[in-house]
């Protein structure tokens, strides 16, 4: 083997590439054969076991005769060193769960689905375009599986209170309201806020927010260049008087500075969840994944959900949406049977059965267009449509990243373009 030629090299991966491809083709044209036996395929996931016994039974996948789905749930926090540490071992699975903050971390470890075997246009016409980030020149990194938009979940009691009847639509009515609502004691302490912004430790979902508000003012943070690399464009002015993620963050910060009239938010309360969920809090942006946990926990809680905020003068409506895909790691012993549970999983009325099973709104376009007449489901359907993410390094890299931006511009000891001109030099780093 040592002496093998460069060129030798080269002919073993050609004949290696069209060997996984024509499995591909074979497994995601028609959803293979149904007369061979493919044997086990283990699947790594963060969704409980519990719903996705369910969510296999109620789509019949349990039933093929073809394939054996072993499911292994596995911790988000501690998913991808476990994954690292499985794929080292050769003990890894066939089918794993990939999410947009993985991408980039786990591309390399991933065979990408050729374009010959799921063409790029399928791709799109059945999923949504947030989906597009598993995309590269090679082919999809993996195939949609789940999405979890954010939605602004509001405090029904705290608005009628103060004679208002319907939740905010756009960012500019926070300004107004948060003179109405929030409140404070002769000491001058938050005791109800309106909206929890300007921090990063104990705002639920800040660097989530953060992405929200930059997307939102025309900033995509991240950009797949033609060779596949990806690049931070977070400090880019993209012709615009003010950079979008200037005009972002100066909104962010403005809501815990105590000379601004609307402010609302201040490091020493608690969690803004847990400010929601004690009925402190009148407005909490928060995932559709929540709505539950919200229920479960304060039954009392009289709340509900809505659109999320958008800028009133921004050309398309957006949300921040967390992305899952199903993704074959080059380590798989079955990729013949990995490709088919892909297949099924992802099939129109499997997907259908995950919404009943974990009540988050499909990936799939076509499942999107029957929407619900009403109730939450038919707030998180729109949301999935308008979902939208980044490729970041990863999450556990980009939390000290954002944080510090935040920090240094709240203490005053950056200004906002020096510390977005920091925070996007730092991002570049972690990518390279």
């Amino acid at each position: 083997m040592k002496g093998m030629s460069k060129f030798q090299w080269i002919v073993i991966g050609i004949f290696l590439f069209f060997i996984i491809g024509g499995v591909m083709v074979f497994a995601f044209r028609k959803g293979g054969s149904s007369a061979q036996n493919l044997g086990t395929v283990v699947v790594w996931g963060t969704l409980e076991a519990g719903p996705f016994d369910d969510f296999l039974k109620a789509s019949k996948i349990s039933e093929d005769k073809t394939v054996v789905v072993t499911y292994v749930h596995k911790n988000r926090e501690t998913f991808d060193s476990e994954f690292i540490e499985a794929l080292a071992s050769q003990t890894g699975p066939d089918v794993f769960f990939l999410s947009q903050d993985s991408v980039v971390k786990h591309e390399d470890k991933v065979i990408a689905i050729p374009f010959t075997s799921y063409p790029e246009r399928t791709f799109k016409e059945g999923f949504i375009e947030e989906g597009e980030l598993f995309l590269t020149s090679k082919g999809a990194l993996a195939i949609p599986f789940m999405v979890d938009p954010m939605v602004t979940y509001w405090n029904r009691d705290i608005f009628s209170s103060a004679g208002i009847s319907v939740p905010p639509k756009n960012w500019s009515e926070m300004y107004s309201l948060a003179e109405r609502l929030s409140k404070r004691d002769t000491n001058l302490n938050i005791t109800q806020s309106t909206i929890a912004l300007g921090e990063y430790n104990n705002v639920s979902n800040s660097g989530d927010i953060i992405s929200l508000l930059a997307m939102q003012a025309g900033n995509p943070i991240t950009v797949r260049q033609p060779d596949d690399q990806i690049r931070s464009v977070f400090g880019e002015q993209f012709n615009f008087p003010v950079s979008p993620a200037n005009r972002a963050l100066t909104f962010y910060t403005d809501f815990s500075n105590p000379l601004k009239p609307f402010y609302s938010w201040n490091r020493s309360l608690p969690s803004s969840k847990n400010y929601f969920l004690s009925g402190d809090l009148a407005i909490y942006l928060g995932f559709a994944s929540e709505a539950r946990e919200l229920r479960l926990k304060n039954p009392n809680l009289n709340f509900d959900v809505a659109p999320m905020l958008q800028s009133k003068d921004a050309p398309r409506v957006i949300t921040f949406g967390r992305m899952t895909g199903l993704a074959i790691p080059k380590s798989s012993k079955n990729v013949a049977g990995a490709s088919k549970v892909i297949s099924l999983m992802t099939a129109p009325n499997s997907i259908n059965e995950l919404t009943k099973v974990t009540g988050l709104p499909p990936v799939r376009r076509d499942l999107l267009a029957m929407k619900p007449s009403g109730g939450s489901l038919s707030v998180f359907y729109d949301a999935a449509i308008q979902s939208r993410g980044w490729l970041s390094p990863e999450a556990s890299k980009i939390n000290p990243v954002f944080r510090e931006m935040i920090e240094s511009i709240t203490s005053g000891r950056s200004m906002p373009t020096e510390a977005i001109t920091k925070a996007n030099s730092q991002l570049n780093e972690l990518f390279r």
